[in-house]
């Protein structure tokens, strides 16, 4: 879940524009097989909900696996080495700092918006003959062959609202006691929207440091005595590379 949208400072004293995502108590609620569904994955449940607020099957399906009733389910495919129990607790240590991610979620819903908004259309003229025109779309066709208007013409329209993925999210930095991480730049959706994160398809991270399946706690240890956990960033200064 997006919390906000904030600034962090390196220890070199650069600026890193960040946004921070809340992991919101994400527990295995199914697991898939090839017996059975013909594939293998894991179901995630994100977040809770109260049981009046559910359909019934949705809590059948919650009482059947024995979780507690959830807000957002996500499947995710794995391979079979890397399937959880149900009920297994998947927190921000999953991720690890400097790794890259996808992040997929629903774009800000903008309303019925027209071409120079939604398209970036120059519009026409302030002045010199234009009445009542200046933000219109102009012409949309051509004449009576072919007739019609094709199909994808840039027209005024509902704009946003449409899931979208942001490549390649740098991770700067993770809070193992408060469960949020830090991602470099934007990701979609407002504050307070689910989004879904899993690993970068174009920047793969090296499988050796990071946790398969995932990140258990070691006996004894306490998440509260945790330190925040940052990206290395090497010994350089960039601010004193060209010297």
């Amino acid at each position: 879940m997006t919390v906000l949208w904030t600034v962090l400072w390196d220890k070199w004293g650069k600026k890193i524009p960040t946004t921070v995502l809340w992991l919101d108590d994400n527990v295995v609620s199914q697991v898939k097989t090839v017996e059975k569904e013909g594939f293998f994955a894991l179901q995630v449940g994100a977040g809770q909900k109260k049981e009046k607020h559910l359909t019934k099957p949705e809590v059948g399906h919650f009482r059947a696996q024995g979780v507690p009733m959830k807000r957002k389910l996500k499947e995710f495919p794995v391979t079979e080495d890397a399937l959880l129990p149900v009920g297994t607790s998947i927190s921000v240590r999953h991720f690890v700092p400097g790794q890259y991610i996808d992040v997929t979620g629903i774009s800000k819903g903008k309303g019925f918006q027209g071409t120079m908004k939604r398209w970036n259309f120059k519009g026409g003229p302030a002045s010199h003959g234009a009445s009542l025109s200046h933000r219109s779309a102009g012409s949309t066709g051509q004449r009576d062959a072919p007739g019609k208007v094709f199909k994808g013409k840039k027209m005024a329209g509902r704009m946003g609202g449409k899931q979208r993925t942001v490549k390649s999210v740098w991770v700067y930095k993770i809070d193992p006691q408060r469960n949020i991480m830090w991602v470099k730049g934007q990701v979609p959706g407002p504050t307070g929207s689910f989004v879904f994160l899993k690993d970068a398809v174009y920047e793969k991270p090296d499988i050796s440091t990071l946790p398969f399946p995932t990140h258990f706690a070691k006996e004894g240890e306490e998440v509260e005595g945790l330190e925040p956990l940052v990206a290395d960033l090497g010994e350089l200064d960039p601010f004193m590379a060209a010297d």
